[in-house]
């Protein structure tokens, strides 16, 4: 073999042996795990998190949270801290079953408190929402006042929790395609962990205790007698009629064998109007010429409903209970109160409280000039300086601030 031949089976040997390496090293560069620092917060994408065990830790006093729950406008603030004490457990839960590092914990609070403000007054314009606070004395009645009060902040936390973990959490271990790698036993997402593991128990121990404190309240109801003085301006009335057809089933080893058909119908008297109490107060501007009179945001001042069993045929092996004819009687008043939510009735009464005012001050407002307007607003109790006392006088506005 000439030497010409062996210089080119060399370098051919020599490129082949580079191609090699240089195929076994892309192969490891795209295929082996690569070392992570685990002190660091930005996780590439591709780790695989380790879940590990963990319990849910939120020192509560429930019967404080009930208190709080049951009158949000009073404690506002305990509730807005509420709020914040719950979403931080949570976020601090998951973080610790996803075994994230102590650096990456120690950055959730300042990472929440980013959220927090936009946060407390979603979850507090919800809570009023659903809850429809005018309706206390019913769910004392119906032995549930604490109880729907905890089912409606389950509702409202439950609804933004997911939101919530996704946002903080997310700046922290990124996702790919709104999902995390994850490994290790009882693998779940961090929403669901959230929802699973955190917030489901904590409204089952919040359940148990409302059950002690309605029978405790619906007990004492029997003995008490209110005397309140109130003022009110009811400006706007709904009258309703509904219907119910419910059948209750006795069963013997899974086996219907004897039911109960009931109807019932219902008549509903809802008065909505302004709680005078609450917040009232009258300014008078004498540079802009303005009078002001200023509301409360309109509620439900009462609701009256009248039920009426129009056939009730019991099976030979069912007894109605008291029980069974109550949360029939609460379903038809929820119905009512739902229909009216979803009506314009809250701007109605605003309407027609203007119109009641200008008929009733409008002589007044002219004997101060012609020049002088009149004004009606209206604002909630949040907002009001903690020093407010509601007033029913004329009050000089630009002579002496508040």
């Amino acid at each position: 073999m000439s030497e010409g031949s062996d210089s080119r089976l060399r370098t051919g040997q020599t490129l082949l042996a580079i191609m090699i390496i240089a195929l076994f090293a892309l192969i490891g560069y795209k295929y082996l795990p690569k070392a992570v620092d685990p002190e660091v917060s930005n996780i590439p994408k591709e780790i695989q998190l380790t879940y590990l065990p963990a319990d849910f830790n939120f020192d509560m006093d429930e019967e404080d949270a009930l208190q709080i729950l049951n009158n949000p406008k009073r404690y506002r603030r305990e509730f807005d801290g509420m709020v914040r004490d719950l979403n931080m457990a949570i976020l601090n839960h998951v973080a610790n079953r996803m075994g994230l590092p102590q650096k990456v914990k120690s950055r959730l609070p300042e990472e929440y408190d980013k959220h927090h403000d936009y946060l407390r007054n979603i979850y507090y314009e919800e809570f009023l929402r659903v809850q429809d606070t005018s309706s206390n004395i019913y769910q004392v009645w119906y032995d549930n006042r604490f109880k729907n009060a905890v089912v409606v902040w389950y509702e409202v936390a439950s609804k933004y929790t997911c939101y919530l973990v996704n946002n903080v959490l997310g700046n922290f271990v990124p996702q790919k395609d709104g999902a995390f790698y994850a490994k290790g036993k009882k693998v779940d997402t961090p929403c669901g962990i959230a929802l699973t593991e955190a917030l489901a128990p904590l409204m089952k121990r919040m359940e148990e205790r409302a059950a002690i404190e309605d029978f405790g309240r619906s007990r004492g109801i029997l003995q008490e007698r209110v005397e309140k003085m109130i003022a009110e301006l009811a400006t706007y009335e709904i009258r309703d009629k509904k219907g119910l057809s419910k059948q209750f089933q006795t069963k013997v080893w899974g086996f219907s064998v004897s039911s109960t058909d009931v109807e019932i119908t219902a008549i509903s008297i809802m008065k909505l109007g302004f709680r005078l109490d609450q917040y009232f107060n009258i300014d008078i501007n004498n540079r802009s010429k303005l009078v002001t009179v200023n509301l409360p945001e309109p509620v439900v001042l009462s609701h009256e409903v009248y039920p009426r069993m129009e056939q009730m045929d019991i099976g030979w092996l069912r007894e109605i209970k008291s029980e069974d004819l109550n949360k029939a009687f609460n379903v038809l008043r929820q119905e009512f109160r739902q229909d009216m939510m979803e009506t314009d009735a809250m701007d109605q009464a605003k309407s027609k409280a203007r119109d009641i005012l200008n008929t009733m001050m409008g002589p007044l407002v002219a004997s101060l000039g012609n020049k002088y307007k009149l004004s009606v607003k209206f604002q909630g109790r949040e907002g009001l300086p903690d020093d407010y006392r509601p007033r029913g006088r004329f009050d000089q506005a630009e002579d002496k601030p508040r």
